[in-house]
């Protein structure tokens, strides 16, 4: 294979055959394409773009390129929920295990956070001994006897994603639709979903700024689901805000049992139902939104998913004792600052980029994928749009590991909040449903 003709080939627009994507996906991932080359090929496409059936044939591609997940046959559909990320977005933790309660089987391969997004693997991380690295053969194991997992991939699946996404990372290709579809759908189709749905975000916190580029990447990503097999319906949702009280690993984790305890946040609580209700009706297990709704509130209610998150964690390693003694403490991280409000009126804005910027900064993200997490970091409390506060008033608490820390990000946290006279006009949580 003449990898630079290939190179050359879509710098100058052409469109590339199945046997070409396949070709030189393999060739990367056994070693004979180096680096840089591909990083040319990455620019080329990000410049050039990839129509639908080349999009199609690198996303098989990259999920052939390694070993997938197989289950035995059973009644229980296999699903998965998918977010493009976002401050705050806990919402896998507790679905996981409502979804399991719902009749499903759910093996969700999950990723880490880099930079302001938070990774569901590093939250799981926080907890005692809970293991996010499983075989092939402990995924299904799982899957069939809990009805839910949540873990990393392993070594043998979709390698070419792995590679690849560390190659854009560092190269200025991450944000091309195709190249995202591929990278997402890739994964999501090793998993032999039946359906899935995906939290595509928009905002200031959110990989796509826009409505409309939320838009588009949902379309490209629905459509090419269904295209392949997978019944995939994708849901805009905000992210100028964060999800729920809470921002940093264990903080979101304590959130997510709250939540499981039909005590947490109500816009958390919105979005976990509405992902099950969506693939109830996706797998014809419910005629329309509305009864599926009622029936994942029910559910979600009866107490069940959180007897099955204990499940999980049982399964998966977790020291329940020490878990359930972390869960009691109120403050996680040696040093506690209280953000407090300098005048009276609603809150109009709670920045989620700048909470994202300091949960970043205090330790609790990465700016580099070999950065280590301090998962005891974070804010919680945290004052949302809409809310009246009165001059003094908490705003947010800061967990941080030491002063110095608190120091560092002293002059982010007030502009995290901005309060007016009146209250703003509510922004609707969910967007659209494509």
């Amino acid at each position: 294979m003449n990898f630079l003709s290939l190179i050359e080939s879509k710098r100058d627009g052409q469109t590339f055959s199945l046997d070409q994507i396949g070709g030189f996906v393999s060739a990367y991932v056994a070693g004979k394409v180096p680096d840089y080359q591909m990083a040319a090929m990455l620019m080329a496409i990000f410049f050039r773009g990839l129509d639908v059936s080349e999009t199609r044939a690198l996303t098989f591609a990259m999920r052939d390129s390694g070993e997938v997940l197989k289950f035995p046959k059973d009644s229980r559909p296999l699903v998965d929920k998918h977010s493009t990320g976002g401050v705050g977005d806990k919402v896998s933790l507790p679905l996981a295990p409502l979804l399991a309660c719902l009749g499903f089987r759910v093996p969700m391969i999950s990723g880490r956070g880099l930079g302001i997004t938070g990774g569901t693997l590093d939250k799981l991380e926080s907890i005692p001994g809970f293991r996010t690295a499983l075989s092939l053969e402990e995924i299904v194991a799982q899957v069939q006897s809990v009805g839910c997992v949540i873990c990393s991939q392993t070594a043998t699946m979709v390698p070419a994603d792995k590679a690849l996404y560390a190659l854009r990372d560092v190269t200025g290709t991450v944000p091309s639709i195709p190249l995202i579809t591929a990278s997402i759908l890739s994964k999501k189709l090793a998993e032999s979903l039946d359906a899935l749905v995906l939290d595509v975000k928009f905002g200031s916190a959110a990989f796509m700024q826009t409505p409309e580029t939320a838009r588009e990447l949902a379309q490209a990503m629905v459509s090419l689901g269904n295209e392949c097999g997978v019944n995939t319906r994708a849901v805009l949702t905000d992210m100028n805000t964060p999800i729920g009280s809470a921002a940093g690993n264990w903080l979101e984790v304590q959130e997510s049992v709250a939540c499981l305890e039909n005590r947490g946040p109500n816009d958390l609580r919105k979005l976990v139902i509405d992902f099950a209700a969506h693939l109830l009706v996706q797998t014809k297990r419910a005629d329309d939104l509305d009864a599926a709704r009622i029936s994942a509130e029910e559910c979600h209610a009866s107490g069940e998913p959180k007897r099955k998150w204990y499940e999980m964690l049982a399964a998966q390693g977790c020291d329940l004792d020490a878990f359930h003694r972390a869960l009691k403490r109120d403050d996680t991280a040696p040093v506690i600052f209280e953000i407090k409000a300098e005048r009276s009126g609603f809150v109009s804005r709670c920045n989620a980029r700048i909470i994202g910027e300091i949960v970043r900064d205090l330790g609790g993200g990465r700016l580099r994928k070999e950065d280590v997490i301090d998962f005891s970091v974070g804010l919680d409390r945290l004052a949302k749009p809409g809310q009246q506060v009165k001059s003094g008033e908490i705003l947010a608490r800061v967990h941080a590991r030491t002063n110095s820390h608190i120091e560092a990000v002293r002059g982010k946290m007030q502009s995290a909040f901005e309060i007016a006279e009146n209250p703003p006009a509510e922004s609707p949580l969910v967007l659209e449903v494509l």
